[in-house]
């Protein structure tokens, strides 16, 4: 890692993402498509994104679609083992290509049908009889209608299906399979192999396809991650999480840094897992180098820039994101290990300045929150806005569900400290509501600073960026203006 300071630039205080930018270089790159923006931590990624190992955050369907682009997430240590064994088993067996679809009876109410549609951003629910799409019902066939009406009756029968057969990584085929959507105008369409429903393929999935390598392991299988704490039994929560078949393993405590924390990545290296470690958080290059010593191949940075987090108006601990970053990557770095960005990121340039800063991979938590694949209801308000509900991982909802096996009294006790908000609204964007919009916000914005940087992967950038240090005055000038300032 080698990223420079403009003419040197001296910096007397920490930084926060706010407080750089990335200044432009000479560049041969033609394209932002010419970017490699592969992670190389040994993850498997193809996009550096990992999705936070929070409740209201990371789930099946978020796991799912982000592998399919990529990404890798988290699924959280508060989750009981057998659920999160279906989950990587639901993850596992996704089809790379084809994406899950919506799948609904033919005798079931509308009102269940619209429940279940905005959890994935297609817009639109397959009825299916004996494995066989019989119809489609998209929100707006359900407009006007008796809510107890059957969904046999308001679907669009006998729906244009494509056949699996047809299905591939290849330009050729993702543009004959378009091409078929476009020339029925249609946007999306049910996919059937024998008859029997596989999942659909949207206009707009098709087109990410070519775009996007997904997360795949050894066997051709999507990647999920997931978490455990430092408490109880660790081997054996971590080797039960193995035997599922999870591909990275995260030990995670707010406090990484700390004789507890480095007992339980110890105890989990005994294991010799076969998948990376990561464990944080820390944002020192000493917390990392003792996280490393312990043995993590990954460390996770960050403490108190999370958009859910109280910590540091609580405790006054924690530090500002790129400095953390920056520190502690170079001393992961000298160790041949790596780093992740854990919070703090509310822009694309956040996620390029993360890198630049020397991670390998940007965690994001309540970014997405507010998206159809987080876990949360979705909900209306009083301006008919969507939204769901977001809270911390340290906050009282949080640790209230932690603590539920635990006796009354205990409860009570630790209901009593939170260092997290407990509910916050993340609203749905309209243009982008779902994860697949953000993601391609934000590698849309990272392969772009690649090629202002002259740089074809992640590893040049972090050796050719150049950062400057600005005002608050400079970071105001680079935000647009959505209407005039007269």
């Amino acid at each position: 890692m080698n990223m420079k300071f403009l003419q040197g630039q001296p910096h007397l205080h920490d930084l926060t993402y706010d407080d750089v930018f990335l200044v432009p270089s000479r560049s041969d790159v033609v394209s932002r498509f010419n970017v490699d923006l592969a992670s190389d931590d040994g993850t498997g990624t193809t996009i550096p994104l990992v999705v936070a190992n929070m409740t209201a955050v990371s789930g099946r369907r978020m796991a799912e679609t982000v592998a399919r682009r990529g990404g890798m997430a988290v699924i959280p240590q508060d989750i009981p083992l057998e659920i999160v064994a279906d989950v990587l088993k639901s993850v596992k067996s996704a089809d790379p290509v084809v994406e899950s679809a919506i799948v609904v009876s033919p005798d079931m109410p509308v009102s269940a049908v619209l429940s279940l549609i905005p959890k994935r951003s297609h817009d639109a629910a397959i009825v299916v009889e004996d494995g066989t799409p019989i119809g489609i019902i998209t929100t707006k066939d359900c407009n006007g209608v008796d809510m107890y009406a059957q969904a046999r009756q308001v679907m669009t029968p006998d729906p244009v299906v494509l056949d699996y057969s047809q299905v591939s990584y290849s330009p050729e085929a993702l543009s004959d399979l378009y091409a078929k959507l476009d020339s029925q105008r249609l946007h999306f369409a049910p996919v059937v192999n024998h008859g029997k429903l596989v999942g659909i393929l949207s206009s707009k999935g098709i087109v990410r396809s070519s775009v996007y390598a997904p997360a795949l392991d050894s066997a051709g299988k999507l990647r999920v991650a997931a978490a455990v704490g430092i408490n109880g039994d660790v081997e054996g929560k971590a080797k039960a999480l193995l035997e599922a078949g999870v591909d990275t393993l995260v030990v995670d405590t707010a406090h990484g840094h700390q004789a507890k924390m480095l007992d339980a990545v110890r105890r989990v290296r005994s294991l010799s897992p076969g998948v990376p470690v990561v464990a944080g958080n820390v944002v020192t290059g000493a917390g990392a180098e003792d996280l490393i010593a312990a043995g993590a191949d990954i460390v996770k940075v960050g403490v108190g820039p999370g958009a859910m987090c109280t910590t540091r108006m609580q405790t006054g601990v924690g530090r500002p994101q790129f400095s953390a970053v920056l520190e502690a990557a170079k001393a992961a770095h000298a160790l041949g290990k790596h780093v992740w960005a854990d919070g703090g990121v509310r822009h694309p340039r956040d996620v390029a300045l993360a890198i630049a800063a020397g991670a390998s991979q940007v965690m994001i938590g309540s970014w997405f929150a507010g998206t159809h694949e987080s876990p949360g209801d979705l909900h209306t308000d009083g301006q008919g806005r969507l939204y769901k509900e977001s809270f911390g991982m340290a906050s009282a909802r949080a640790v209230a569900a932690r603590t539920a096996s635990s006796g009354s009294f205990d409860r009570a006790r630790k209901s009593l400290y939170e260092e997290g908000i407990s509910s916050s609204r993340m609203y749905l964007d309209p243009r982008r509501p779902g994860v697949e919009d953000l993601i391609d916000e934000i590698t849309s914005g990272v392969r772009s600073a690649c090629t202002y940087a002259g740089a074809r992967d992640l590893e040049e950038f972090a050796e050719r960026a150049v950062v400057g240090v600005q005002t608050a005055a400079g970071y105001q000038e680079g935000r647009p203006l959505p209407t005039s300032w007269q």
